[in-house]
């Protein structure tokens, strides 16, 4: 029986599931009723959350002036609708986290979703494209795919991997997963997007983000996350040729209004927080 991305995830809760802290968070955003209080009094209930929360606010990516020391004050600050998107990535990255992978490093693989996640938000502030926060949220989830085929499909994960070994030209990974699986990890994060009821521009972010001709509704977004994957293996090769690196998509400059000068920035920029951000969400 061919197996379909749709159906790799059917059953996602047996292997991952959504913390509490993101559920609470959710229902109470989604609630007309509930305020900023309530929101921090759900947090409050996570301590592990809430020290990351905090480290959050205190942070470079926010800059405030004073030391934020309460729940509340880091709400006021982040935003209610970027507490979620920082719960949501935080809760899959330590449930991933705690899974067996004899296929790839789990560190690496969270570094470049960080780099990722950090240039999609330097990118996303610069056009003004869309939410800078949301934007983190997508890239820091973009290739979530990937770790479900490799605990759900390890065999079919390791002949695309020799494919990319064996290839002459160095075939992308998602291309190889198309060849030897039929089916990318774009397209399957995407379907767990959809099972989980992520928010659309999350879900089109991390389905489309090798295919941004694909994008209807969230385009720019979409354009985003695939300039600043790209820019990501830059950052991790420490290199400002973008010759080093797989093409980036035409359409994707069109739709941000980006050009070449965008990439010493967006990747100085990354790699000088990186080690900050891993401590808060790693």
């Amino acid at each position: 029986m061919t197996i379909t991305p749709s159906a790799l995830v059917k059953d996602i809760g047996g292997l991952v599931t959504l913390p509490d802290v993101y559920l609470r968070i959710s229902r109470l955003i989604d609630d007309p009723n509930s305020s900023a209080t309530d929101i921090a009094k759900a947090v409050s209930q996570d301590p592990s959350f809430t020290v990351r929360l905090l480290r959050v606010a205190n942070s470079s990516l926010y800059s405030f002036p004073s030391a934020v020391a309460t729940v509340a004050k880091a709400v006021s600050i982040i935003g209610t609708s970027q507490v979620r998107s920082l719960a949501l990535s935080m809760s899959i990255a330590s449930s991933f986290d705690g899974l067996l992978n004899e296929l790839v490093s789990m560190k690496n693989f969270w570094r470049h979703s960080l780099f990722c996640a950090l240039i999609a938000r330097h990118l996303a502030k610069q056009t003004r494209c869309g939410d800078p926060d949301t934007v983190f949220t997508a890239g820091l989830l973009h290739d979530i795919g990937e770790l479900v085929i490799f605990n759900r499909m390890p065999e079919q994960a390791k002949k695309a991997l020799l494919a990319i070994q064996d290839s002459q030209d160095e075939l992308p990974v998602y291309q190889a997963e198309r060849q030897t699986i039929g089916f990318s990890h774009s397209e399957v994060g995407g379907a767990m997007a959809r099972e989980w009821n992520l928010p659309p521009l999350l879900e089109e972010c991390i389905a489309y983000h090798h295919d941004v001709a694909e994008a209807k509704r969230h385009p720019k977004e979409v354009a985003l996350i695939h300039l600043a994957n790209i820019l990501a293996l830059m950052a991790e090769l420490d290199t400002l040729d973008i010759a080093d690196v797989p093409p980036i998509d035409p359409l994707a400059w069109d739709l941000t209004k980006l050009d070449v000068d965008c990439v010493e920035p967006a990747v100085r920029a990354a790699q000088a927080e990186i080690e900050t951000v891993e401590k808060m969400f790693i």
